[in-house]
């Protein structure tokens, strides 16, 4: 396992090979792959793979249905510890998917003492690839950002932006247009830049074509590109919806493009170059669901990475050659598990619950009691409308004595609006509403599915491959291999120091940096741009 190198010297060596990169003009190698697709699933662990699949086989009513993802020719396990700790957040995670080297929670693109290290995605770019990058949370979020920005704080997204400016990629798609507009800008749109700049117009004199906010999406599905044009897509506020709520919900900002139709259409524009391509894909909100223990949402965005997936595999078969497929993850979230002890009668799932729900708990049912709250001034009337909702929404029927009681206790700590005690932070998470959390397990516990954490956890996640010398990532793997054996193959050279080990494997697990520990770990941010 590779890790990193202090020092004066290697930062030097750096900043010299930055310096010749950008002179250079480098042809894709011989022999390598022209095509490769990066799916990597955020808080995607085992668990979250294996139900998606048996709710697969229910919903398509074939019991011998797979994900593709899990029926891709090679297949490996592999570890996500960070630098400073055995339990990773994504921009760690991502900067070892990305670069072959961990490092501390929080940084992305570094090494612990601040030294940039190249990306696969950089340095595919720099050895004639066209590179993309597709995702469902923020363009600027952790995982993006991993592989094409080098910042101290993956909380610094206004920066991060800049660096995806100065990195040149061909396709950018997802969401998080705040970091990329003015302030004041012509369209109303809010923005979160401080700097006065207009990162769209700087984009769009670099030769992109721009697409910005959900007034775009039509536009955004109707492009034909074309050769020499690079794409920015930005389509919302904050991240995309989630795929339930894209599924089932008619508003406006659910009808976004599917993660498919963005790696369809990233095929399309890295296509159009005429040469070959690198493309990274993240399913990012199957963690945001996990980390609120919802199970129904992070089973359907599993699902939508997999049919993201099946558009590279399309393309893959017509090019088994020449094409490189991996699917990774960056860490496991909430210790899910298929399972749970309810009574002496335990040994089953009951995937159909899930079926029932119709919502997302953390995009919708975050703002739905405190809304009634206003709406129904009277406990009684408004616990019994918030009743109805659920039985409506998440399929919370004909409730047992327990069950009722649960969901009374988290209405009645909100209809108090109190501060959440220390122990009560343990039942309800610590950055969301009790009422929605007590439907999440309530429904989970229907399902019997059961959660550890509303966190990441330091589990094994799975990595499968197909195509162009699939086979070499086979076995027991560490996150750090698997961009490294990628560059292999590609022929494209990733940075290089001496390996040391990372300090969590040594027993020396360490908090987090001090800009990065004022970020907290959750996600409470909603689609709508509440924030």
């Amino acid at each position: 396992m590779t890790f990193y190198r202090r020092g004066k010297k290697a930062v030097r060596t750096m900043v010299l090979s930055a310096g010749l990169v950008l002179m250079a003009t480098a042809a894709v190698a011989a022999g390598a792959p022209k095509y490769v697709f990066y799916f990597i699933g955020d808080g995607m662990g085992p668990a979250q793979r294996q139900s998606a699949q048996y709710f697969y086989k229910m919903e398509t009513k074939n019991p011998d249905a797979r994900l593709l993802m899990n029926s891709l020719d090679t297949s490996a396990l592999v570890t996500t510890h960070s630098d400073n700790t055995l339990v990773t957040d994504s921009a760690a995670g991502g900067t070892a998917l990305a670069t072959g080297f961990k490092t501390t929670n929080g940084l992305v693109g570094k090494l612990p003492d601040g030294t940039n290290v190249k990306t696969i995605a950089e340095a595919a770019r720099d050895a004639g690839y066209a590179v993309g990058l597709a995702t469902t949370t923020r363009i600027t979020h952790a995982t993006p950002a991993s592989f094409s920005a080098h910042n101290m704080s993956r909380g610094n997204e206004n920066e991060i932006a800049v660096d995806q400016l100065n990195a040149n990629f061909d396709y950018l798609a997802g969401g998080g247009f705040r970091h990329f507009v003015a302030k004041g800008n012509a369209d109303g749109l809010k923005s979160k830049r401080k700097d006065g700049r207009d990162l769209v117009a700087e984009f769009k004199t670099k030769g992109y074509t721009t697409f910005i906010g959900d007034k775009a999406r039509d536009a955004f599905r109707a492009y034909e590109p074309k050769k020499g044009e690079k794409v920015l897509a930005p389509l919302s506020y904050s991240a995309l919806g989630m795929e339930i709520d894209r599924r089932f919900s008619t508003q406006k900002e659910n009808a976004m493009p599917a993660l498919s139709e963005l790696t369809a259409k990233g095929i399309e524009t890295l296509t159009a170059q005429e040469k070959p391509f690198f493309l990274m894909v993240e399913g990012g909100r199957i963690d945001y669901a996990a980390h609120c223990n919802d199970a129904a949402g992070t089973i359907y965005d599993t699902l939508a990475l997999d049919a993201a997936l099946a558009e590279a595999y399309a393309f893959y078969k017509k090019h088994p050659e020449e094409t490189l497929i991996v699917v990774a993850a960056d860490h496991e979230t909430g210790g899910m598990a298929m399972g749970i002890s309810l009574d002496s009668k335990g040994y089953f799932l009951k995937l159909d619950e899930l079926f029932k729900v119709k919502a997302s708990v953390e995009d919708v049912l975050t703002y739905v009691y405190p809304q009634m709250i206003t709406d129904y001034p009277e406990v009684a009337s408004r616990q019994k409308a918030y009743l109805a909702y659920v039985a409506d929404n998440f399929g919370l029927t004909d409730l047992n004595a327990r069950e009722l009681k649960k969901l009374k206790a988290a209405m009645a700590v909100e209809d108090r609006n109190q501060t959440l005690k220390a122990e009560q932070q343990t039942t309800y998470g610590y950055a969301y509403t009790p009422t929605m959390i007590a439907v999440a397990h309530l429904v989970s516990e229907r399902a019997r599915i059961s959660w550890t954490s509303y966190v990441h956890t330091s589990s094994v996640i799975a990595l499968s491959a197909v195509g162009y010398q699939a086979e070499q990532f086979d076995g027991f793997r560490d996150n750090t291999d698997i961009p490294r054996i990628m560059a292999g193959i590609m022929g494209v050279k990733l940075s290089s120091f001496d390996a040391v080990p990372s300090k969590a494997l040594l027993g020396k697990t360490v908090g987090p940096n001090e800009k990065y520990s004022k970020i907290p770990y959750g996600h409470t941010e909603n689609v709508a741009g509440k924030n």
